[in-house]
């Protein structure tokens, strides 16, 4: 019979997870968040988003010591996402370059509508993204399944 210390040397230790997302887009990431939280609750998951950083912290060094930190990645997808220069310029560049080092975990997750095609065929940072399995199923925008729980 094995003992308690055992057991608790059995039990994995939680993925730590990085939200990347545009700030218009919390609403999608606060369901997100909700639908993940039996995973958090259970120990599997540690996520992290940049609402959790306090007064007085310096954020880009929150955000860069979380994103270092990240053995899972979500890109919440949107418009606005593709349109922030923080996120396209430090968030998305150091997930991609960790993913190809082979230290972490990069998914795509479709919010709202854009132009895929678009963003694949050019030069465009998400080009590589796009390459990757992606959420929903079909990378239909999470806000156009009805009900919006099923994506």
């Amino acid at each position: 019979m094995a003992d308690s210390s055992t057991a608790a040397a059995a039990t994995p230790a939680p993925v730590s997870l990085f939200y990347s997302y545009a700030h218009e887009d919390e609403a999608l990431l606060d369901g997100l968040q909700r639908h993940l939280k039996v995973l958090a609750l259970n120990g599997q998951i540690l996520p992290w988003h940049d609402r959790k950083i306090v007064p007085g912290q310096a954020w880009d060094t929150e955000i860069h010591q979380a994103l270092q930190a990240a053995e899972l990645v979500l890109l919440l997808l949107s418009v606005d996402f593709v349109s922030s220069d923080y996120i396209l310029g430090v968030e998305l560049k150091t997930a991609l370059a960790r993913a190809q080092a082979g230290t972490t975990t990069v998914v795509p997750i479709v919010l709202r509508p854009l132009d895929l095609e678009a963003l694949r065929g050019g030069t465009h940072p998400l080009a590589a993204v796009l390459q990757r399995q992606g959420l929903p199923r079909d990378l239909k925008p999470v806000n156009t399944w009805r009900p919006r729980d099923t994506a």
